[in-house]
């Protein structure tokens, strides 16, 4: 992985591209330390010593801790996130979107559109929620008499501050699409990856520093075993062969070639992690903005769907990935158009005949090796959590969850990127 860096850097319009990249990566880091206007930093900084995100840990990782320390980008890539699963979700049930899908680059354009517009439409929620818990003291569970996060309550400056936390998103996404189409690699993808190894070294020292420096080297050392089981299984795939008939079309011979359908043991990526968390924060965030109350229903939430130490929590998040999981497979691989294409290009799986059978053998497969992928993801997961009931690290422990997933994922695909780049600048070909 180092040596692809190396002769990257070594080619010069790969080391633009590169440099190009860091800058961006730079102004992003930038930004994420720019408090919003009205914001009274110092009292941000005394509550958050003791908070751990609640509910909005998956939130705050994603923004590289700027949520909660309200900055400008606070809301980083989320927005973004949730609008591309939710269009991604709308494209199998809403048949106009899935006709867009099949019209090629321009359908995808006007898709991408799409996800723009319902970017800024979630950012400019999630702003007014954040800054009105933030108002109210409810964000960090400060005493908001002693610590008031906000130097003014008054609608001014919470309007001020929600849109520059929308204007904020904004310019991420804009940041993002400057790295596609100049850099290398994803541009939201290193973007989120930016900001979860931006809490990598203090969630590292974090545990030194309170568990002792003989649980920091075990848990270092797990840590390396735990990256090279999600390498392991990140790059696992089961690869189902494919062999085209030849065809003569006019005075030319096509086909006759051998491929395969590579099916990946992790073919949904961390979306079943987001979908299941997400869907827990929802019931935390109604009792979190109802703290006052005294109704049976708040009080059960926040006893037992709140921390992630309770086995009911564990059980239920466990749960919900896997079925995620199976659910996001089954709507990003349609086997039925998979079939329908291998049978109009002359495309067969040896012993297997062409249309249904070959239909039903790739559902067959594709739901074995989901149950894998879907425990996999599950057990990932669960890493923080159990690594909070275990050694009482806090739930953002390094090694785990969605971070780690992240980690090595955006990782594996740039490097890929970048090795794929320097083949074409620098191949050698038998004739050299």
């Amino acid at each position: 992985m180092l040596g692809a860096y190396v002769n990257a850097f070594r080619t010069p319009d790969l080391r633009r591209k590169l440099l190009f990249v860091l800058m961006i990566i730079a102004i992003f880091r930038l930004g994420s330390q720019i408090p919003a206007p009205g914001v009274n930093v110092a009292n941000v900084h005394e509550c958050i010593q003791g908070s751990t995100g609640g509910v909005y840990n998956l939130i705050n990782v994603f923004s590289g801790g700027a949520l909660l320390q309200l900055t400008i980008f606070a809301l980083g890539i989320m927005p973004y996130i949730t609008a591309s699963i939710i269009l991604q979700l709308l494209v199998v049930v809403i048949p106009r979107l899935e006709a867009l899908k099949k019209e090629g680059q321009a359908g995808q354009t006007k898709i991408t559109q799409y996800t723009r517009y319902l970017t800024l439409g979630l950012a400019l929620l999630q702003a007014t929620g954040i800054v009105a818990l933030a108002r109210s003291g409810s964000l960090l569970n400060c005493d908001n008499s002693r610590f008031p996060l906000l130097y003014d309550n008054g609608t001014k400056t919470f309007l001020v501050m929600v849109i520059t936390m929308t204007a904020g998103t904004a310019v991420i996404m804009w940041l993002g699409e400057l790295i596609t189409d100049r850099g290398v690699g994803n541009g939201m993808s290193i973007l989120i990856f930016t900001q979860v190894v931006a809490r990598f070294p203090s969630s590292l020292w974090s545990v030194g520093k309170s568990k002792g420096w003989w649980v920091f080297a075990i848990v270092v050392a797990i840590g390396l075993v735990i990256i090279a089981a999600v390498i392991f299984i990140e790059q696992a795939q089961r690869r189902i062969p494919v062999q085209y008939a030849r065809r003569m079309v006019g005075r030319k011979m096509f086909g006759g070639s051998s491929t395969y359908i590579p099916l990946k043991v992790n073919q949904a990526g961390v979306i079943p992690v987001i979908f299941a968390s997400s869907l827990l924060y929802l019931p935390a965030m109604a009792s979190q903005f109802n703290q006052n109350a005294t109704s049976g229903w708040a009080v059960w939430v926040q006893s037992n769907l709140v921390r992630g130490d309770h086995p009911l929590y564990m059980a239920l998040f466990f749960a919900m990935i896997v079925f995620f999981t199976y659910f996001y497979v089954s709507i990003t691989f349609n086997p039925e158009e998979v079939a329908d294409n291998m049978k109009k290009y002359g495309g067969f799986i040896p012993g297997i005949r062409a249309g249904k059978p070959t239909e039903d053998y790739l559902s067959y497969v594709l739901s074995r090796i989901t149950l894998p992928g879907a425990l996999y993801l599950g057990l990932i997961a669960l890493i923080p959590l159990i690594a909070f009931v275990l050694i009482g690290a806090d739930q953002n422990f390094p090694f785990g969850g969605t971070s780690i997933l992240i980690m090595v994922g955006v990782a594996l695909d740039t490097v890929k990127q970048i090795e794929s780049q320097l083949q074409q600048r620098n191949y050698e070909g038998f004739l050299r």
